[in-house]
């Protein structure tokens, strides 16, 4: 299995050793940080994965920090451990984005339910945005034969609405598989629909053009 990553910040030196030992046997690598700011300061160089945060903490709390990532489009999956005395807190927390809560003392089923939940996120995020890395490589044209191609449209009616001949429709096919590394139609339409916004707002660009 491969290994994942959680990026732990807590200013409870007790609560990031006692999650590092129960998710270190669940092949879960976790990076610990005492503050909102120590993990601000390294995340540039720091290995993708999802974050854990403490509700409360001096200086820069897990709210703060979980709003000031979502102004800088920061999307890596976030879980907050919080209090009894927090839960209405990480209900705000959650209508924000956070994936799930888990209150303090926790369990070591339910850190690990918590866990497992935002990378299963974090997994869709990262096809989301490969599946959209892969559809801007498409030329205009290419788009266009796509859109043509979802409709239903065979080669013939495609280059006739196209204004070009069937064996050009049949090269930029033939483009299109190459470039989204697919070895099916039924590949090419599983990326589009994967992809960040979707398969229709990539219909819906090829009809504009």
């Amino acid at each position: 299995m491969e290994r994942r990553t959680i990026h732990l910040v807590d200013d409870d030196e007790a609560v990031r050793q006692s999650v590092a030992m129960l998710l270190s046997t669940y092949d879960v690598d976790v990076v610990t940080y005492p503050s909102g700011e120590t993990f601000l300061a390294g995340r540039a160089d720091a290995t993708p994965g999802c974050l854990m945060l403490d509700i409360r903490m001096p200086e820069l709390d897990g709210l703060a920090m979980q709003r000031r990532l979502v102004e800088e489009s920061f999307d890596w999956p976030v879980i907050f451990l919080t209090g009894h005395g927090d839960v209405r807190i990480a209900v705000e927390a959650m209508q924000n984005g956070a994936v799930d809560f888990v209150e303090k003392p926790f369990y070591g089923a339910r850190l690990i339910e918590a866990v497992e939940c935002a990378f299963r996120k974090f997994d869709r995020t990262n096809a989301a945005r490969r599946a959209t890395q892969l559809l801007n490589t498409l030329s205009e044209r290419e788009r266009q034969v796509l859109v043509a191609l979802v409709d239903g449209l065979s080669n013939k009616a495609i280059a006739r609405s196209l204004g070009i001949s069937a064996r050009t429709v049949e090269a930029h096919r033939a483009h299109i598989m190459g470039k989204l590394h697919a070895d099916s139609f039924a590949d090419v339409l599983r990326i589009a629909m994967t992809a960040d916004k979707g398969l229709m707002s990539i219909i819906d660009q090829g009809r504009a053009t």
